[in-house]
């Protein structure tokens, strides 16, 4: 049976599993669903029309599915949807999707979010993901799968973190970061690749080989950009393994808007 403390307030209409449990003075709004085994701590606030999935652990104090920060906004029934299996720690602030975008913002599966972590509207986060104490996303900010955030991490609207990329402590994004990379600086700066978090999730020598030669063509031969995509969509030829990798970096690239660019 589901465990709700009696000074919750659950609105009439909310859809709670059987088995999920809500601890004292939350409130779920009437458009609220929320999956099985899932727990909610003490004084959230959970409204908007908020779907959220099976076993997420979301701890006391968060306000998930309220309006967004957009002062377009005229009261639309915009969506939050969260997945699976995600950790959300205290005092985390995620808004609903905006007219002005597809409505919706997303969270995936297996997310590890910290605590003061803000998403604003139409964010979309992967699977997978670290978010470190106070990162905060402008609205419209596309975060890929495995992508780990440092503490204090702000990233301006509209920009996209590639898979398997990583920001240090306190970097500030105002260009696409691309798959693979680690940055750091205010505003930031490329440092690297992140060849340890691809061992650790089994990347084979030569899949790192590839993405080291990506990194080099991106960052080390001073080419433009459009000359660093050739070298990179080379790779394959020679490097068979790398294929799948170099798909989706030539992909991200492909969709970079030159206003904005890449972290370089």
């Amino acid at each position: 049976m589901a465990v709700i403390h009696p000074t919750a307030v659950i609105e009439a209409g909310a859809e709670l599993d059987p088995s999920v449990t809500v601890g004292p003075y939350t409130v779920i709004g009437p458009h609220v669903k929320v999956g099985a085994g899932t727990t909610i701590g003490a004084h959230c606030v959970i409204e908007g029309h908020t779907t959220i999935g099976r076993d997420n652990r979301i701890f006391q104090f968060n306000s998930l599915g309220a309006i967004p920060q957009d002062k377009k906004y005229a009261g639309e029934p915009c969506e939050l949807v969260i997945g699976d299996r995600n950790t959300i720690r205290e005092f985390c602030t995620f808004n609903i999707g905006s007219p002005g975008d597809k409505g919706v913002t997303r969270v995936g599966n297996d997310n590890w979010i910290m605590a003061y972590v803000h998403l604003a509207h139409d964010c979309e986060v992967g699977n997978h993901t670290i978010f470190a104490n106070n990162s905060q996303l402008a609205g419209h900010v596309v975060v890929g799968d495995w992508v780990i955030l440092g503490g204090f991490t702000v990233v301006h609207q509209f920009v996209r973190l590639g898979a398997h990329s990583m920001t240090a402590m306190c970097s500030l994004l105002f260009a696409d970061l691309p798959p693979f990379v680690m940055c750091q600086g205010q505003p930031a700066a490329a440092r690297s690749m992140n060849f340890e978090g691809l061992r650790r999730r089994g990347f084979s020598a030569e899949r790192i080989a590839g993405v080291k030669a990506m990194h080099k063509a991106l960052y080390r031969e001073d080419l433009t950009l459009e000359r660093a995509q050739a070298q990179i969509a080379q790779l394959p030829a020679t490097q068979p393994e790398t294929a799948p990798d170099v798909e989706m970096m030539t992909e991200f690239l492909r969709h970079t808007s030159p206003q904005r660019g890449i972290v370089r």
